[in-house]
């Protein structure tokens, strides 16, 4: 099912206070084929009953509310980037009124996560743990040097972000070292070496390093180092907005229109696979 402006799809967006709502109801806005259809906040927030898009000096006609039901009744899609306990309500909802979900909170348990491949039963849901479009071309970037680079270069992953993060390293590094070890037929939780300090001896070439870093206003910057003897080979994904989250939301939402159950992640929305 293609949109087009005279049928855009209608979206809803959770979190419609937060600064990545704010970045999906303005880019919704700017996309032809896209319509603001709703906006959730939590209880007590002091955006309820205020236009959605009044942030942006102008009117969508969209009411921000704490009511799900009533917040989801236009839309055909919700896009989500809140806490796990609010996607899973939002989830519960979308389920029983058909609306197809586009998530990119993180932080689920496994249990948790069984819940959306259940929900998948009735409903499609693309959820990744970046919506990026070239985060997630990085990672099926990063998959193919390391098959071709298994031996003779060894693998440090360094990222950058804000002074304000208070986890290290980040989930997008994190993620990346997991494409590396399932590329390497390594695992993870064994090979990763996050801290380095003193007498350490000679790396073990098995090894995945990583390093973070923390200061000034980085939104977020992620190197893969492939050092071999005589070369070296760095690839490198930064962001300089939250914008590009919000355009590979979108990108999923159009990717939806054409599903009518089942769960995915961006490597289906961007055919990585």
């Amino acid at each position: 099912m293609s949109s087009s402006p005279s049928h855009p799809h209608r979206i809803a967006v959770a979190g419609a206070s937060g600064r990545m709502g704010h970045i999906l109801i303005e880019s919704i806005g700017q996309a032809d084929d896209c319509r603001l259809a709703g906006a959730l906040d939590l209880p007590g927030s002091p955006a309820l009953d205020a236009d959605a898009a009044g942030f942006l000096g102008r009117e969508s006609g969209v009411l921000v509310t704490d009511n799900l039901r009533q917040g989801l009744q236009n839309a055909e899609f919700l896009i989500d980037f809140t806490r796990p306990e609010g996607t899973l309500a939002h989830l519960a909802m979308c389920r029983e009124l058909g609306v197809k979900l586009v998530v990119g909170t993180t932080g689920f348990s496994e249990a948790q996560k069984a819940e959306f491949a259940e929900a998948a039963k009735d409903i499609a849901i693309v959820m990744a743990p970046n919506m990026s479009v070239g985060v997630n071309v990085t990672f099926k970037l990063l998959e193919m040097a390391a098959k071709a680079l298994a031996t003779g270069y060894d693998i440090e992953v360094i990222e950058a972000h804000h002074r304000h993060k208070v986890d290290a390293p980040s989930g997008t590094a994190l993620k990346m070292g997991e494409v590396l070890a399932e590329a390497l037929g390594r695992d993870l939780k064994a090979c990763a070496v996050f801290d380095r300090h003193g007498i350490t001896g000679e790396r073990d070439p098995s090894s995945i390093g990583f390093t973070a870093i923390r200061g000034g206003d980085i939104v977020g910057d992620h190197t893969v180092l492939f050092a071999g003897t005589g070369e070296r080979i760095e690839i490198t994904h930064k962001s300089s907005s939250r914008a590009g989250y919000a355009q590979g939301s979108l990108r999923a939402v159009r990717f939806l229109a054409t599903q009518s159950k089942g769960l995915f992640d961006m490597f289906d929305v961007l055919n990585l696979r």
